[in-house]
């Protein structure tokens, strides 16, 4: 047995072994291994990826642009198309913002900023559940970090007064909505945090909260109506918005700083062109879509009340944890609810801390309140 096959034996052996799934899909249903199920596992939160109405209604308004399904190039060699910069400036202009920046998905993105804005002199006080994209990020950069308990802001609060003045520049790191608990953070406070200092930066990825929250679909930051106090807002499109790619929201001199620094930027073949003209698209239609929003409100509120007492009181969102425990005792209930018509998965470690796997049920706009009720029933 080689090296590589005992690592593999022991991860299976732990329970952890990982493996890519053979599905198909159709719409909120997923096939796999000849099962047909309701998909509770997809990002697709406003139910967009699979609209054939919207598909259609976005190539018709394409008609005769120049749109080609490879931009060959990095956008500081060949690859720079109009289109690529009417986006930025509709992204900038919705947060009422100086200037946005793409990146080719929100890995690139969490892994590009900090490195290029961070060094021995910065200091960077993180969430301690944010994404592990934000986590390498942060060890990319080389920068001296901390990690503060989750959303805890007394602590982050005492960290910032005992190191502030020992550096240059402090970034305080956060995700709005988490994504696996579906908890929500109190930018309001983390913005009231950073103003104690003029030296102190906030980082806010909002991933799983654009296009699903907000009164116009522009995530927690309008919600709590700070957005343009967050120094850096991330953003993905690969979720609510169905397409791909990520965003950051921020000043012209950071914006120009990162096209000169941001590696993942610099040395990436950019996204097809085609595909940009869809997302900007989508991103036109965000506040059209509230009655869509508000649909998935309530049948995570259904859903997350049902869970009380097992994980879904930590939910304030379409995120909803139903933790079981142990990860063979959480792959067990996953299949058995597999086998009932509903697609999950284990969430396991590393991903989350030992003893706490559990069934990580993301909710779309597509799902039906009838369907929510039978899977509650059969989850209890």
């Amino acid at each position: 047995m080689t090296f590589y096959e005992e690592k593999l034996a022991t991860i299976e052996s732990s329970g952890n072994l990982r493996r890519l799934p053979r599905v198909e899909h159709q719409g909120k249903w997923i096939t796999d291994g000849g099962r047909r199920m309701l998909n509770l596992f997809s990002n697709d939160y406003l139910g967009l990826a699979a609209s054939e109405e919207r598909q259609e209604e976005f190539l018709a308004s394409i008609q005769g642009k120049y749109l080609p399904l490879s931009s060959s190039s990095s956008r500081l060699l060949t690859g720079n198309f109009p289109v690529y910069t009417e986006l930025e400036e509709r992204i900038a202009s919705s947060f009422g913002r100086e200037a946005a920046l793409l990146f080719n998905s929100g890995y690139h993105a969490n892994t590009g900023i900090l490195p290029a804005l961070a060094d021995k002199r910065t200091l960077i006080l993180a969430d301690k559940l944010v994404h592990a994209s934000i986590i390498d990020g942060i060890l990319l950069s080389g920068a001296p970090f901390l990690r503060y308990r989750h959303n805890d802001y007394g602590q982050l609060e005492r960290l910032l007064r005992k190191h502030e003045k020992a550096y240059d520049r402090v970034f305080i790191v956060t995700e709005s909505l988490f994504s696996m608990d579906g908890d929500v953070a109190d930018l309001r406070k983390l913005v009231e945090l950073k103003k104690t200092a003029s030296n102190i930066c906030l980082y806010v990825d909002e991933a799983h909260a654009i296009g699903a929250r907000g009164e116009n679909g522009l995530g927690i930051a309008e919600e709590q109506a700070c957005a343009g106090e967050i120094d850096l807002l991330v953003g993905t499109f690969g979720k609510a918005l169905a397409s791909m790619g990520a965003y950051v929201v921020c000043s012209r001199v950071i914006r120009e700083y990162l096209v000169n620094t941001a590696r993942p930027l610099i040395f990436s073949t950019a996204l097809p062109p085609f595909q940009i003209a869809w997302t900007l698209f989508v991103w036109e239609k965000l506040p059209s879509l509230a009655e869509k929003r508000e649909k998935l409100r309530r049948n995570s509120r259904l859903l997350a009340d049902s869970l009380r007492g097992k994980g879904g009181e930590i939910s304030q969102s379409h995120i909803v944890p139903f933790i079981v425990g142990e990860s063979e005792d959480c792959a067990r209930k996953a299949e058995e609810l597999r086998r009932k018509g509903f697609y999950c998965l284990p969430v396991r470690p590393p991903t989350v801390p030992k003893g706490t796997s559990r069934i990580r049920i993301s909710l779309t706009a597509d799902i039906e309140e009838e369907e929510i009720r039978r899977f509650i029933q059969n989850i209890e």
